[in-house]
Protein backbone atom coordinates (compact mmCIF):
# COMPACT_ATOMS: atom_id res chain seq x y z
CA UNK A 1 0.00 0.00 0.00
CA UNK A 2 1.33 3.41 -0.86
CA UNK A 3 1.94 6.44 1.29
CA UNK A 4 -0.23 9.51 0.90
CA UNK A 5 1.41 12.65 -0.40
CA UNK A 6 1.81 15.62 1.88
CA UNK A 7 -0.72 17.46 -0.28
CA UNK A 8 -3.26 14.69 0.34
CA UNK A 9 -2.66 14.97 4.09
CA UNK A 10 -3.13 18.74 3.93
CA UNK A 11 -6.42 18.30 2.07
CA UNK A 12 -7.61 15.75 4.62
CA UNK A 13 -6.77 18.14 7.49
CA UNK A 14 -8.59 20.95 5.68
CA UNK A 15 -11.66 18.73 5.35
CA UNK A 16 -11.62 17.72 9.02
CA UNK A 17 -10.94 21.16 10.47
CA UNK A 18 -12.78 23.38 8.04
CA UNK A 19 -9.61 25.42 7.54
CA UNK A 20 -9.53 27.16 4.18
CA UNK A 21 -5.85 26.32 3.61
CA UNK A 22 -3.32 24.09 5.37
CA UNK A 23 0.19 25.04 4.28
CA UNK A 24 2.49 22.05 4.96
CA UNK A 25 5.25 24.42 6.07
CA UNK A 26 3.18 26.57 8.44
CA UNK A 27 3.29 25.71 12.17
CA UNK A 28 0.22 23.63 12.99
CA UNK A 29 -0.49 25.65 16.13
CA UNK A 30 -0.84 28.80 14.04
CA UNK A 31 -3.21 27.56 11.35
CA UNK A 32 -6.60 29.18 11.77
CA UNK A 33 -9.38 26.70 12.52
CA UNK A 34 -6.99 23.81 13.34
CA UNK A 35 -6.92 22.71 16.97
CA UNK A 36 -5.87 19.61 18.87
CA UNK A 37 -9.27 17.96 18.43
CA UNK A 38 -8.99 18.44 14.67
CA UNK A 39 -5.55 16.82 14.72
CA UNK A 40 -6.88 13.82 16.65
CA UNK A 41 -9.85 13.49 14.28
CA UNK A 42 -7.48 13.70 11.32
CA UNK A 43 -5.25 11.04 12.94
CA UNK A 44 -8.23 8.74 13.46
CA UNK A 45 -9.10 9.03 9.77
CA UNK A 46 -5.48 8.47 8.81
CA UNK A 47 -5.28 5.33 10.94
CA UNK A 48 -8.39 3.95 9.27
CA UNK A 49 -7.20 4.75 5.77
CA UNK A 50 -3.60 3.60 6.27
CA UNK A 51 -3.73 0.79 8.87
CA UNK A 52 -0.34 -0.53 7.72
CA UNK A 53 1.37 2.59 9.12
CA UNK A 54 1.61 2.45 12.93
CA UNK A 55 0.83 6.14 13.45
CA UNK A 56 -0.56 7.24 16.81
CA UNK A 57 -0.92 10.37 18.93
CA UNK A 58 2.83 10.39 19.54
CA UNK A 59 3.05 12.17 16.16
CA UNK A 60 1.91 15.26 18.07
CA UNK A 61 3.49 14.53 21.46
CA UNK A 62 6.05 17.32 21.29
CA UNK A 63 4.12 19.77 19.14
CA UNK A 64 5.39 23.33 19.43
CA UNK A 65 5.69 26.47 17.32
CA UNK A 66 8.06 24.72 14.92
CA UNK A 67 5.92 21.66 14.23
CA UNK A 68 4.51 21.73 10.73
CA UNK A 69 2.55 19.20 8.71
CA UNK A 70 5.81 18.49 6.88
CA UNK A 71 7.45 17.53 10.22
CA UNK A 72 4.52 15.20 10.94
CA UNK A 73 4.72 13.80 7.41
CA UNK A 74 8.42 13.01 7.87
CA UNK A 75 7.52 11.14 11.07
CA UNK A 76 4.86 9.18 9.17
CA UNK A 77 7.32 8.28 6.41
CA UNK A 78 9.76 7.04 9.07
CA UNK A 79 7.02 4.82 10.54
CA UNK A 80 5.90 3.35 7.21
CA UNK A 81 7.09 -0.13 6.41
CA UNK A 82 9.60 -0.27 3.58
CA UNK A 83 8.03 -0.63 0.16
CA UNK A 84 9.07 -3.80 -1.64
Amino acid sequence: MSLPTIEELASQLEAVSGAQKVDPDHPLQHIADVDSLDLMEWLYGFQNEYPHIPADESLFADIDDTTTLRVVYDRIVALAPAQV
